[in-house]
This record gives structure tokens, C-alpha cells and sequence, in this order.
């Protein structure tokens, strides 16, 4: 798992609030629980699975997402990438 050299990547490029930063890496440490919980295949890549961090809304209307992908085979999660995305109208 790269989530922590993702998660100080996104902060750099961020800057996220200090209670932000902490609710991400607490998410982080369920995907070794349960890597797809709350999340969502991403159609037209095999194995990559896409979540919005449960309550990291933050700068009105974002909230903080990641993609990672799932191995089944070998058992691994690797993550892409954090970023704080605006949600849907």
C-alpha cells in the first residue's frame, strides 16, 4: 500500500485543513479491512475503484476522493491518487 506517500503528495498540492488530513488517514487504514467498502468500480479500467471519503466535505460544496486499485490476484491495494473534488450539482 502507497496511501501514505499519496496522502503526503495530496497534502502539499492541497493544504487541506488539520481535520481533514487526520480523517483521510484514519479512512485510509479500512481499506486493509475492507478495500471496497464504499466504493466504486471505475468503468473502462480493470481494477480501479473510486471512493469519496465519508465526511471530508470541506470548502463548501468538495469533498476529498480517491482511486485505487484492487489486486485481486495478489492481494494488494495500491493507491492512485487523493484530490479534493467538487460534488454534483
Amino acid at each position: 500500500m502507497n496511501f501514505l506517500d499519496r496522502l503526503d503528495l495530496w497534502i502539499g498540492l492541497e493544504s487541506p485543513p488539520e481535520e481533514i488530513r487526520r480523517l483521510v488517514t484514519t479512512w485510509i487504514f479500512t481499506r486493509t479491512d475492507d478495500p471496497y467498502q464504499g466504493a466504486r468500480r471505475e468503468p473502462g479500467f480493470a481494477n480501479l475503484w473510486f471512493s469519496s471519503i465519508p465526511r471530508s466535505e470541506h470548502k463548501d460544496w468538495s469533498a476529498v476522493c480517491c482511486s485505487f486499485w484492487i489486486d485481486e490476484r495478489d492481494h494488494v491495494v495500491r493507491c492512485d491518487s487523493f484530490a479534493t473534488l467538487n460534488r454534483p450539482v
